[in-house]
C-alpha cells in the first residue's frame, strides 16, 4: 500500500474535529494507484470522515493530505472533481429525473454546466449505464426504481465521471448479495486493468478480505492496521477493530473471519 512519493495519497498525521469531537486522530496513510483499498471499522470509527477528507469535503485541521505530491486545497475545483470521485452514503434529492440524466451529472467536471455533451460524453455514460447493468432503465424516472436500482444509478454517475480515483463509502448498500458481488469484481477490475486506485468503506470484513487489495481498520477515528489484506485480516487486529472476538481462516483459498464461539 506504501509506494513512493509523490503518486497518490499521502496522509501524515492527519486530524479532524467536528462539533468540537475528534473523529480522525493521527491517520498517517499512503494509497497508491492501480488497488483497492477498503476501509474497516464499526459504525462511528471514522470510515465516512476519512473518505471525506480525501473528496475535500471536510478539510483536515491537523496534520496534512496530498494528493500526488501537492496538497488538496491547492488543486483547482475542477482539476480536482477530474481526478477523484465520491459516491457518499447519502443520495441527493434528484426530483422527476430520468436514470440517464443524473448519470450525465458526472460528466460535468469536464464541459461545465452549461457545456454540451459531446461525443465522448455520450460514450463514457453509455459505457456507465452498461456496467452497472442498467441499459433497459436508462429512461426510467428515478423515483420509480427499486433501492438497488438506485444504488446503482449513483454509482453509474461517479463512473461516468472518468475520476483516477473512486472514494465509495458504504456502495453495496441496498445491494442483494449478487451484485454487492457483481460491484466490487467491477471496481477490482477498474483498479488492475485501468490503474484506479478504488477506497471503499465497508462494514462487511469478509467481504473486504475477498475484493480488496489492502485495509485500512478504523476504531474511534485511530488506525488499527492498515497494509495488504494478509497483515491486516487477523484476528487480533479485527477483534481490536470490531470489539468482538473472532477468528480468522480461509474458505476455498479466501479469508474469512468469524466470530468466536
Amino acid at each position: 500500500m506504501t509506494i513512493g512519493d509523490p503518486v497518490g495519497f499521502h496522509l501524515e498525521n492527519l486530524g479532524l474535529t467536528l462539533n468540537a469531537q475528534p473523529v480522525l486522530r493521527e491517520i498517517s496513510l499512503r494509497l497508491a494507484p492501480g488497488r483497492v483499498c477498503g476501509v474497516i471499522g464499526r459504525n462511528g470509527s471514522g470510515k465516512s470522515s476519512l473518505l471525506r477528507v480525501l473528496a475535500r469535503l471536510s478539510p483536515a485541521d491537523a496534520g496534512t493530505c496530498r494528493l500526488d505530491g501537492k496538497p488538496l486545497d491547492a488543486w483547482k475545483s475542477r482539476d480536482f472533481a477530474r481526478r477523484v470521485a465520491l459516491m457518499p452514503q447519502s443520495a441527493p434529492a434528484t426530483g422527476v429525473m430520468v436514470l440517464q440524466d443524473l448519470v450525465a451529472l458526472g460528466r460535468y467536471p469536464w464541459h461545465g454546466a452549461f457545456g454540451r455533451a459531446g461525443p465522448e460524453d455520450q460514450r463514457a455514460i453509455a459505457e456507465a449505464i452498461a456496467l452497472c447493468g442498467l441499459e433497459g432503465l436508462a429512461t426510467r424516472p428515478l423515483d420509480s426504481l427499486s433501492g438497488g436500482e438506485a444504488q446503482r444509478a449513483r454509482l453509474a454517475m461517479m463512473l461516468a465521471q472518468g475520476a483516477d480515483w473512486l472514494l465509495l463509502d458504504e456502495p453495496s448498500a441496498s445491494l442483494d448479495l449478487a451484485w454487492s458481488f457483481d460491484l466490487l469484481s467491477a471496481l477490482r477490475g477498474l483498479a488492475r486493468e485501468a490503474g484506479r486506485g478504488v477506497v471503499i468503506a465497508l462494514h462487511d470484513m469478509n467481504l473486504a478480505a475477498r475484493f480488496c487489495d489492502d485495509l485500512v481498520a478504523l476504531k474511534g477515528g485511530r488506525v488499527t492496521g492498515a497494509g495488504a489484506v494478509a497483515d491486516v485480516f487477523r484476528a487480533p487486529i479485527l477483534s481490536e477493530t470490531f470489539g468482538l472476538a473472532v477468528t480468522t481462516g480461509s474458505v476455498a483459498g479466501l479469508p474469512v473471519a468469524i466470530p468466536s464461539p
